[in-house]
């Protein structure tokens, strides 16, 4: 045999054992399911416990409402204390449950067997608004008025809490925080709807315990849930301009005054980096540059997202034009992340749900 002859045979039998060498290294690596399935439960229990307080502090205020015959003039000028104090434990509650929620988004969101509690918790317009894909449950209220598939619970509390449906409003304010001043959102809500949305949004958020233990995570539902849930920065930015955070006195949103939306999508992308870093092994075995392309770029969207809320924190008030601005640019980062995630899928020959 020749030199060339034995170069090539030897050539050719190097380029098959790196061959088979590259698929017995992809056979061996496994997406870490598991600790994206623990992420979930153990954020979804810390949920449970939020929601569970802004029940028994809606019940408190119920009771004391119902006392004064539901007069809520009687009741601030006889139960001020308590009801500051229900109301203040209320919205505390609150505050606590919505960036728990947004913390295992991503995953809730994008995995299509959990996907409706997303709708239902966070995300549904009402009927009126959205008729195929706004929420599919109705308000049932303690009086017996029943609000026709009304929208997201956390919205809805959102709304009734601070103040921002006048329909969920009694009329009354107050100074529940005793600052001397009566404040955005130092309201007295309808008693009814307080209780009849949070008695909802805790036992939906049992349910969403109940089916996140019954989950067995796939491939395919990680790489679904990064797929669909990366590019959805543009919504994410075009809520925030229209915001209180951007608008200021001139927004019409009757949510996301609380909590900024760039808090918000710092959460969800958190979400999402737990879920990459279960299937990350597997990137690994079709392009180590490709993974840490995927595993830098998310890493620095999330970044750039928590530089602008530091910004805000820190009280730099954003223009519309500026909103858009860093939202167009968010999003062409998200959708280049995306497209290289969904290669990596057809790579490994992971189903994507549709």
């Amino acid at each position: 045999m020749s030199r060339l002859n034995r170069l090539i045979l030897l050539t050719f039998t190097l380029a098959l054992l790196a061959a088979t060498l590259g698929v017995r290294a992809q056979d061996s690596a496994t997406a870490d399911l598991a600790a994206i399935k623990t992420y979930l439960l153990e954020k979804a229990a810390e949920l449970k416990d939020s929601t569970a307080a802004l029940k028994d502090a809606g019940q408190v205020y119920y009771d004391l409402a119902e006392a004064a015959g539901f007069d809520y003039e009687s009741l601030w000028a006889t139960e001020a204390e308590a009801v500051s104090a229900a109301l203040l434990d209320a919205k505390a509650a609150w505050i606590a449950a919505s960036p728990l929620y947004e913390q295992i988004e991503g995953i809730v969101a994008g995995v299509p067997s959990l996907s409706e509690y997303d709708v239902i918790l966070d995300a549904g317009a009402s009927g009126e608004e959205d008729p195929e894909g706004g929420v599919n449950f109705d308000l049932t209220l303690p009086d017996g008025t029943v609000l026709p598939r009304p929208g997201n619970l956390f919205g809805l509390l959102e709304a009734a809490l601070w103040g921002t449906r006048a329909s969920f409003a009694s009329g009354v304010t107050g100074d529940l925080d005793t600052s001397g001043e009566v404040d955005f959102g130092e309201v007295l809500p309808d008693a009814n709807v307080v209780k009849g949305a949070a008695d909802l949004m805790d036992d939906y958020t049992a349910q969403l315990l109940d089916s996140a233990d019954a989950w067995q995570p796939t491939e395919s539902d990680a790489f679904t849930a990064l797929v669909v849930m990366v590019p959805t920065m543009s919504e994410y930015f075009g809520s925030w301009k229209e915001s209180r955070f951007v608008a200021g006195e001139d927004s019409t949103q009757e949510t996301f005054v609380v909590i900024s939306r760039l808090s918000d999508i710092q959460d969800i992308l958190g979400s999402l980096q737990v879920i990459y870093d279960g299937v990350s092994p597997l990137v690994q075995t079709t392009s180590e540059d490709q993974h840490d392309q995927i595993n830098t770029g998310l890493s620095d969207l999330q970044a750039y997202v928590a530089d602008l809320y530091t910004q805000e924190q820190e009280g730099r008030q954003f223009s519309a034009e500026e909103a858009d601005l860093f939202g167009t640019e968010a999003q062409d980062r998200a959708t280049a992340i995306t497209g290289q995630i969904a290669q990596v899928a057809a790579l490994l020959d992971i189903p994507l749900a549709e």
